[in-house]
C-alpha cells in the first residue's frame, strides 16, 4: 500500500529509502521524536545542512542519551558504551548510536538493556523463544566478539550485536548470538571474502555445498559470517550449545526475504533461528508488569499510530483544500 503524503514538519522523506518499510520506519521514528518534544537533527552534505526528522542533534543527543527510553537503559549505556574500559575494542558506531533514531544499536539497548538488569525476565523470554532449549540467561553482553581478527574464529572483525550466555536444558553452557535489524534491508556490499569462511563452513557441515556462491554475496553474506562466528565460538571455546539468531520486525519484508533465503541454504538449521521484534515484546509484556516493553513497542512497532497520524493530516489537508 502506498504511504500517504508525509507532514512536512516530520522531515521524514529521504530518497535513500528504497523499501516501503524503510520509509514507514523513518516516518514512525520522526513522529516519535516529535511526540517526545525532542529537537530535530540535521543531515549535512556538500549542498549544506537540512533537517532530518529521524535524527537528533549532537552533542545534545550524547549529553542526554535521549535515544534510549528509560533511565535504567541509559544507565546500561553509560556502563557499556561511555565507560572507556568496558567499551574498549567494541565497535559502537558514533555518533549514530546517540543521534540516529533508526539505528539498530540503540534498539539493542532499548530491548536488551533492561534484561541485563533482570536476568530472571531474560530467562523467561529465552526459554519461551527457544522452546526450552535454553532455560536460563546468566549474562547479557553487547557488541561481543571473541577476538577481532583472530584466525581461530572468522579472521575478521565480526561481532554479535547481543550475546546471551545461557544454561541449556541439560544444565550445560550455551549461548545465543543475536543480530538485530530494524530498517536495514541487507543489500549493502559484502565484505571481502576470506578463505577462513570456506574452511569453517566445511567444518560446521550445516550448509548446502551448492549454496556457497550465494552465501558469499549480498544479501546473505552478513548472516553467513555471523553464523560462522557462532559456530567457531562453540567449537573453539567449548560451549555445549550455541545458536545464531536474527531479530527483526515482522514488517521488514526485505529482511524477512533475506532470512528466508538464508534458511534455504542450510542442510542443518539447528544452529539458526529468527525472532520477531513484535513477538519478543509480546512475550515480555506477558511476563512482566514493567512499562518499558510497551514503550519499546510504541517507539518501534506502533505503525497504527503512524497511520492514524497520516490519515488525520490527509483529512486536514483535504478539508483545507475544500475551503
Amino acid at each position: 500500500m502506498p504511504q500517504p503524503p508525509l507532514p512536512p514538519e516530520l522531515h521524514a522523506h529521504e530518497a535513500t529509502d528504497k523499501q516501503a518499510f524503510q520509509r514507514r520506519a523513518r516516518a514512525l521514528q520522526s513522529l516519535w521524536r516529535q511526540t517526545q518534544g525532542y529537537p530535530c537533527g540535521e543531515h549535512r552534505s556538500r549542498a549544506g545542512a537540512r533537517p532530518l526528522g529521524s535524527r537528533l542533534p549532537m552533542p545534545w543527543a550524547e549529553e542526554t542519551l535521549a535515544n534510549f527510553l528509560t533511565e535504567e537503559i541509559r544507565g546500561v549505556v553509560r556502563a557499556e558504551v561511555l565507560d572507556p574500559a568496558r567499551s574498549a575494542g567494541k565497535l559502537y558506531g558514533k555518533p549514530r548510536i546517540f543521534n540516529d533514531l533508526l539505528s539498530s544499536q540503540p534498539l539493542c539497548f532499548n530491548l536488551f538493556g533492561p534484561l541485563q538488569r533482570d536476568l530472571g525476565l531474560a530467562s523467561q523470554l529465552v526459554a519461551a523463544l527457544t522452546g526450552g532449549r535454553f532455560t536460563a540467561v546468566r549474562a547479557v553482553d553487547f557488541e561481543r566478539s571473541p577476538g577481532r581478527g583472530d584466525p581461530r574464529y572468522t579472521d575478521d572483525r565480526s561481532a554479535f550485536d547481543v550475546f546471551l550466555s545461557c544454561e541449556t536444558a541439560a544444565g550445560g553452557r550455551g549461548f545465543i548470538g543475536v543480530e538485530v535489524k530494524y530498517h536495514e534491508d541487507l543489500t549493502g556490499p559484502p565484505a571481502a571474502h576470506r578463505d577462513r569462511y570456506d574452511a569453517l563452513a566445511a567444518q560446521l557441515g550445516c550448509f548446502r555445498p551448492e549454496a556457497l556462491p550465494r552465501l558469499r554475496a549480498a544479501p546473505l553474506q552478513q548472516l553467513w559470517r555471523d553464523h560462522l562466528l557462532a559456530g567457531a565460538v562453540r567449537l573453539v571455546d567449548g560451549w555445549d550449545d550455541g545458536l545464531f539468531v536474527v531479530l527483526a520486525p515482522r514488517a521488514n519484508a526485505a529482511c524477512a526475504a533475506a532470512v528466508a533465503a538464508y534458511g534455504a541454504t542450510l542442510s542443518d538449521p539447528s544452529g539458526f533461528a529468527t525472532w520477531s521484534l513484535e513477538g519478543a515484546l509480546e512475550l515480555l509484556a506477558a511476563h512482566t508488569d514493567a512499562d518499558w516493553p510497551r514503550r519499546v513497542w510504541e517507539r518501534y512497532c506502533d505503525f497504527d499510530a503512524l497511520d492514524a497520524h497520516l490519515a488525520a493530516y490527509q483529512a486536514a489537508a483535504a478539508g483545507g483544500a475544500e475551503r
